[in-house]
């Protein structure tokens, strides 16, 4: 995910050590403002296993495309056991009402 996708503000601080040897130090800080965010607890065994399976993607790229894939599953389930219910009949039944809906149906 590139930088301008969300907003960033761009720190540097400068801390000076005071110890044995006055180590002074320049450091950079990236600040995401969180506003957009949200946390999901959840063992640590199911988030090892996610973080491997979404690798290098964003979390919000990973999760909406496990629930894209997921309502597509569920989709094809429900269609198949719809299928497996209804007989040869009722399936003409059905494409020769759904062509005269489509032949007969005209925007005002």
């Amino acid at each position: 995910m590139n930088n301008t996708s969300r907003p960033q503000i761009q720190l540097q601080s400068l801390i000076i050590a005071k110890g044995l040897y006055g180590i002074m130090s320049l450091c950079n800080y990236v600040v995401t403002p969180l506003k957009r965010y949200a946390t999901i607890s959840v063992p640590i065994k199911v988030k090892r296993i996610l973080e491997e399976a979404k690798g290098k993607d964003e979390w919000g790229k990973f999760l909406l495309e496990l629930y894209t894939e997921l309502e597509i599953l569920r989709s094809k389930r429900a269609f198949e056991k719809l299928a497996e219910t209804l007989t040869d009949e009722d399936l003409k039944v059905i494409i020769e009402s759904s062509r005269e809906f489509r032949r007969r149906f005209t925007l005002r």
